[in-house]
């Protein structure tokens, strides 16, 4: 059985309020759970005791039977020094037009050419040598 961290929604329409729960894998987000941990109310502000609580020691309990948070559960674990910091996902340059996006890549390319230029002259010389002219 693989178990998450994660959130299940409540609350009302556009009033949203989270239960941070331990469950399997395979559940829905809403459904079955095997123990409520903590809750996360995003109404609150930001430096509120209440936006975001945890039970430390259930969070330790789980994460010692081998429980994966999920990634928002990762990073309020990681504020309270309960977890590794979650790796950030490089952003896509797919909203960006063609032409934007190569400017971008030509000046990584741009460093990696010179280490190419930097191969031995004479390896440069056999595809020149291999050309004959047509005649």
């Amino acid at each position: 059985m693989s178990l998450k961290i994660r959130m299940a929604r409540g609350g009302a329409k556009k009033r949203p309020f989270f239960r941070i729960v331990v469950a399997d894998s395979r559940s829905p987000r809403d459904g079955r759970f095997i123990e409520r941990i903590g809750s996360y109310n995003p109404m609150l502000p930001k430096d509120h005791a209440e936006r975001v609580v945890i039970m430390e020691d259930r969070v330790k309990h789980w994460l010692g039977v081998g429980a994966k948070p999920s990634d928002r559960v990762a990073r309020f674990l990681f504020e309270r020094k309960l977890g590794p910091k979650p790796e950030i996902p490089k952003q896509t340059q797919q909203h960006l037009p063609k032409a934007e996006r190569r400017k971008q890549e030509k000046p990584a390319e741009g460093a990696a050419a010179p280490a190419a230029s930097a191969a031995p002259p004479a390896a440069a010389a056999k595809p020149a040598a291999a050309e004959k002219p047509a005649g």
